[in-house]
């Protein structure tokens, strides 16, 4: 069985018995079963839309909305990925960090490209670029689209 529907028949159960006790004490001529039946019945409307609203807000705060992709020159080449995540995690949330090497001599280049949060990326464009790092200036801005061949 679905672990949502197993939660909807729990709520809507503790619903129905809430509704027991409460409805006898608040309407006195009402009885014991017509107050289950309204709980249950209240239980299976206000359930679903919990259910979805809890669904919902744990769906958007697990998730990022766009990922952008950062184009960082003029990098110290004694710069490791680790030291470059940390510098623009101050920003934003950092997705991953790519440091280009040369591939014949593995010395890096002096650039790379680091993945973030949208929010997170023009934030780092405003505050990062031409900032210090490393006693180095860095240039950053949003990385061109990959063209292939």
């Amino acid at each position: 069985m679905n672990p949502s529907f197993i939660f909807n028949i729990v709520i809507t159960i503790i619903i129905a018995i809430i509704m027991y006790f409460l409805l006898p004490i608040v309407t006195a001529d009402i009885s014991n079963s017509l107050a289950a039946s309204v709980g249950v019945l209240i239980g299976g409307i206000l359930t679903p839309l919990l259910s979805n609203l809890i669904n919902t807000s744990n769906e958007e705060s697990d998730t990022v909305d766009e990922i952008a992709t950062l184009y960082v020159g003029n990098l110290p080449y004694r710069a490791n990925e680790q030291a470059v995540q940390e510098y623009f995690e101050q920003q934003g949330k950092v997705i991953s960090v790519r440091l280009m090497k040369d591939r014949r001599t593995g010395k890096r280049k002096g650039y790379g490209f680091v993945e973030m949060d949208a929010k997170g990326a023009n934030k780092a464009i405003k505050h990062l670029n031409d900032s210090s790092f490393q006693e180095r200036t860095l240039k950053v801005r949003l990385a061109k689209d990959k063209v292939e061949d």
